[in-house]
């Protein structure tokens, strides 16, 4: 069983990718969903991300309130990273339990890790390849109005924070252009389907 890295920055269509290699036959690991269950009340990254950040990013449900803890982190890179040191680790051990789990029941001929964050947080240890999908800067700034009502400076400013797509390029093993259609990015994606199972 192959574990593959997708990654790819805000906009590029990463999880459209992700969807496609699922229906292909792939079990998609979903870090972002994993990681919005990381500190859920009750859990040790809920107690680790009150002691960091107090009582106040609690919302009225008794959770974490992504909308207060937000403005906290992404504002400060000192406290992203205390963010990072504490969720980072948690949400590894779950994603290894998962593809340690998918190995042992041996029934999928993939597993895809959804990662927006692997390169950066050095999971690359994780997967046996990287693959990243990456699409123009303007089509990004497009698809971000058009799909999530981000206006383009709020789109170029996410897009500064994040890593370059030359920096995703240089620790790819594949790169999987998503400049045309959905049909496109199918066809692409199919491919490097292929090209895996062949390998």
């Amino acid at each position: 069983m192959r574990v593959v890295g997708l990654v790819g920055g805000i906009g590029s269509g990463k999880s459209t990718a992700a969807a496609m290699l699922a229906d292909l036959g792939a079990l998609v690991i979903e870090a972002d969903a994993i990681g919005h269950g990381i500190y859920r009340a009750g859990t040790p990254g809920f107690a680790a991300v009150v002691r960091a950040f107090g009582a106040g990013v609690v919302g009225d449900d008794g959770e974490i309130d992504r909308r207060r803890l937000g403005p906290i982190v992404f504002g400060d890179p000192a406290r992203l990273a205390e963010l990072n040191r504490i969720v980072h680790p948690l949400l590894r051990a779950e994603i290894e339990r998962r593809i340690a789990a998918a190995r042992a029941e041996g029934r999928v001929p993939a597993v895809v890790v959804e990662a927006a964050i692997l390169i950066e947080a050095g999971w690359r240890d994780l997967v046996d390849e990287v693959w990243v999908v990456v699409a123009p800067r303007e089509r990004i700034v497009e698809r971000l109005a058009s799909g999530r009502g981000i206006d383009r400076a709020d789109a170029e400013a996410r897009m500064r924070r994040q890593m370059s797509d030359a920096e995703r390029r240089a620790a790819a093993d594949l790169v999987i252009e998503n400049a045309g259609s959905e049909d496109d990015l199918r066809a692409a994606v199919g491919r490097a389907w292929r090209g895996l199972l062949e390998a």
